[in-house]
This record gives structure tokens, C-alpha cells and sequence, in this order.
């Protein structure tokens, strides 16, 4: 490059443009050229495998992943910022796992209810409630296990349950 520009200086009769034409004639511009057109050859390579990895980590169905490959493919550069727009904005494993987090917090409430006179949290087997002592279900006088209000027979033992005020009944059964 420093011949060309001192050819340049040096040629005083002819045209200062000469030696830039020789330049972009001569091996090294191929070359350059050349190495131009492999990295961007590269680029547009990559473009298509970054497309390909990131629409596996986000995308089940391998039509659409495809399809996201293509536009890669096609468009280059181009076809990435198109598909980082219109990509699912998580990842299949963040998705898995925030599901696994919602129904083991789905689980954790259904085992849950609350006291009808403080709302403290209790749960389903409690006989009273630990926070204010208010009584929570019956239980029963056969086999001790708890029971509704508004049972009117104990489902472990078959023994019917006399309504509030009646007088029990013991040894009867509901058969």
C-alpha cells in the first residue's frame, strides 16, 4: 500500500487516480476481497446456528423451529432481528420450571384453609384452631377421628352423629 501512494507522489505527468485503479487491480485487493466475502460468508453461517440453538431452548415444535432456521437462512442478519422479535420471550426450562413452582404452590394451598373467626391458616385435620382455640370439626366418639359440622354420620366407622342438642346414641350405626 505505501508503494502505491509513493507511485503516486512520483508520478507528476499522469494521472494521480492511476496507482488507486492499479491498487484495486492488483492481488492484494483480491485478497481482501476475498476475505470480505469468507467473513461475511461466516457471519451469515453463524446468524443461521445462532437461530437454530436459541429456537431449540425456546420452541417445542420443530415446524416453527424450522421455519425460524429458514428465516436465518435466507435473510442473514436480517432474519435474526426478525426472529429475536417474534421469539418466545422465555426458555422451555424457565417455562418447566415456573409450572413445576405454581403447582407445588397450587398443592401447598389446597392443603390450606383458614380459620372462619381469626383467618389464621390451619389445615384440613385440625381439630381446633392454634391461634384463637375456636373449635374446627367434632370428633367422633367411636373411632376419635374428625368430623364436619355437618356430617350426620362418621365415614371411618359407619357410627351416625346426633345433631347438635340431640342426645348420642352410642354403639348405633347407620345400617
Amino acid at each position: 500500500m505505501l508503494q502505491c501512494i509513493a507511485t503516486a507522489l512520483a508520478a507528476k505527468d499522469g494521472n494521480p487516480f492511476d496507482s488507486v485503479t492499479e491498487f484495486f487491480k492488483s492481488g492484494t485487493w483480491r485478497l481482501i476481497v476475498l476475505l470480505g466475502c469468507f467473513l461475511l460468508v461466516v457471519l451469515w453461517l453463524a446468524c443461521v446456528f445462532w437461530v437454530f440453538k436459541d429456537a431449540h431452548r425456546r420452541i417445542e415444535d420443530k415446524v416453527v423451529i424450522a421455519v425460524a432456521v429458514l428465516t436465518g437462512l435466507v435473510f442473514g442478519p436480517l432474519g435474526v432481528l426478525i426472529y429475536a422479535i417474534v421469539r418466545p420471550p422465555e426458555y422451555l426450562s424457565d417455562v418447566r420450571e415456573r409450572e413445576l413452582e405454581l403447582e407445588v404452590l397450587e398443592r401447598r394451598l389446597a392443603d390450606m384453609q383458614v380459620c372462619p373467626y381469626c383467618h389464621t391458616d390451619i389445615r384440613e385435620d385440625y381439630l381446633v384452631c392454634p391461634h384463637c382455640a375456636t373449635r374446627l370439626r367434632g370428633v367422633c366418639r367411636t373411632c376419635g377421628r374428625p368430623i364436619e359440622p355437618g356430617w350426620r354420620a362418621c365415614p371411618y366407622c359407619e357410627t351416625r352423629i346426633a345433631p347438635v342438642g340431640a342426645e348420642y346414641i352410642p354403639g348405633s350405626t347407620g345400617r
